[in-house]
């Protein structure tokens, strides 16, 4: 008698469409809600800020693509943590992972019913709103149960029309011919720069879930390391010349609820606002499929190894996806998008992500011992750079509020509990 295998994963995911993954994966709500905290924060000092937030996230990419380059399953940060660290800090890097992507991805969504809310208002009341969330949600989860490369070919889809509004955008601003406006003045304080960082730390954050789909991916180790870097050059550039226009444009930025429309309405009337509006909806939606192509992995990684229950590590046998993550990532963003607001969700994900980054940094450092003939791409200056990655992690965790410290301490304690169940397995 023949015993029935578990499906496995395909391996569809290939270098470009791994860039555009980075990308969906981090350019989102951020690119459109956060030019006018910036000026708030630093005033004219803006663009500075994602300079060094870039190099700051420079950092904790490098970190990624070396440990990423060393695996070719699924389950993405876990997985590094969880061979570098041990089980107890994959358990809890899984969990930190959990909590950023739920509210990053609720975030989103919330974001989508907001800009629709500019054609058609009746969109934020309460039922219409559920409705939506219900259906942009659902949607997405079924492309990506039916097959990796419908969703694949989704994200791609998405990532290509949420950055022509963009750079659409931009373009019209570097070629305006107005009289640019003049910001006022704002004391650049330290505490302004530390929140204008931590800010950026949400803008720039989520390319870690690219790393999750790794078990489908082409060729991993050569891939990662480009997909990565090619898909910060081009996420910096973009929010970067975002805020540029933005400050060009629109007087008193900081006052402004939607500062990409009201750009696109100074360039060119209130066609281009309602044209931005559209292109916060694709971003938003393209930033929902990318989590949900990414994250529903990591679930997968978890009940493969024991660590969850081994319902959520299911292939589903027609279409070879880990339906039942997905199937429950989606209930779990759409439970989170009615619960929370835009704010309330960025908020707990920027905090969170910290620590991720931090456990990722001494997972490099671990595994450079434990796997010193690795054939993967190596970073140079690796440990060193991890440790200037830890120090980073520290600074920005001091500035954390009470929030964020009870909110961590909550999913830390859940993470030990988890640890405690399965740790005899």
């Amino acid at each position: 008698m023949t015993v029935p295998t578990q499906p496995r994963l395909v391996r569809a995911l290939g270098r470009w469409t791994m860039v555009g993954l980075v990308i969906n994966s981090v350019i989102g709500s951020a690119a459109f809600g956060l030019p006018d905290d910036l000026v708030r924060f630093v005033g004219n000092s803006a663009p500075w800020a994602y300079v060094i937030a870039a190099l700051g996230i420079a950092l904790f990419m490098g970190v990624f693509a070396e440990l990423g380059s060393q695996f070719n399953e699924a389950g993405g940060p876990y997985l590094f943590a969880r061979e570098g660290c041990g089980r107890f800090w994959g358990i809890q890097m899984g969990w930190f992972i959990w909590l950023v992507r739920l509210t990053s991805a609720a975030a989103n969504a919330n974001l989508f019913v907001l800009y629709l809310g500019e054609f058609w208002p009746g969109a934020t009341a309460a039922g219409p709103r559920l409705a939506l969330l219900g259906l942009l949600l659902g949607g997405l989860v079924l492309a990506n149960i039916r097959s990796v490369g419908s969703g694949a070919r989704l994200s791609n889809f998405l990532t290509v029309a949420k950055l022509t509004p963009l750079a659409l955008l931009i373009l019209a601003g570097l070629l305006w011919t107005g009289v640019p406006v003049t910001q006022p003045p704002v004391a650049a304080t330290a505490a302004g720069w530390m929140n204008a960082v931590l800010a950026l730390l949400f803008a720039f954050g989520g390319f870690e879930a690219a790393l999750m789909p790794l078990a489908e991916g082409k060729d991993p180790r050569r891939d990662l390391p480009f997909a990565l870097f090619t898909g910060l050059l081009v996420i910096a550039s973009c929010l970067l010349l975002t805020q540029i226009v933005a400050m060009r444009t629109v007087p008193n930025l900081a006052d402004s609820a939607r500062p990409l429309a009201d750009a696109a309405r100074a360039l060119v009337g209130p066609a281009g606002a309602a044209f931005i509006a559209i292109g916060a909806m694709i971003s938003t939606s393209g930033y929902l499929s990318a989590q949900l192509l990414g994250v529903p992995r990591q679930t997968y990684a978890m009940a493969e190894r024991g660590d969850f229950p081994a319902s959520l590590g299911g292939v589903h046998p027609r279409f070879r996806t880990p339906w039942i993550s997905i199937l429950l990532w989606g209930v779990l963003v759409l439970a989170l998008a009615i619960y929370g607001n835009f704010i309330w969700n960025a908020i707990i994900s920027a905090g969170a992500r910290l620590i991720t980054y931090g456990i990722a940094c001494v997972a490099l450092i671990r595994l450079r011992r434990l796997r010193p003939n690795a054939d993967a791409f190596r970073l140079p200056a690796g440990p060193v750079i991890a440790v200037a990655g830890l120090v980073l992690c520290a600074v920005l965790v001091s500035q954390m509020s009470r929030t964020h410290a009870v909110v961590i301490s909550l999913i830390a304690t859940i993470g030990l509990i988890n640890w405690l169940l399965v740790r005899r397995s």
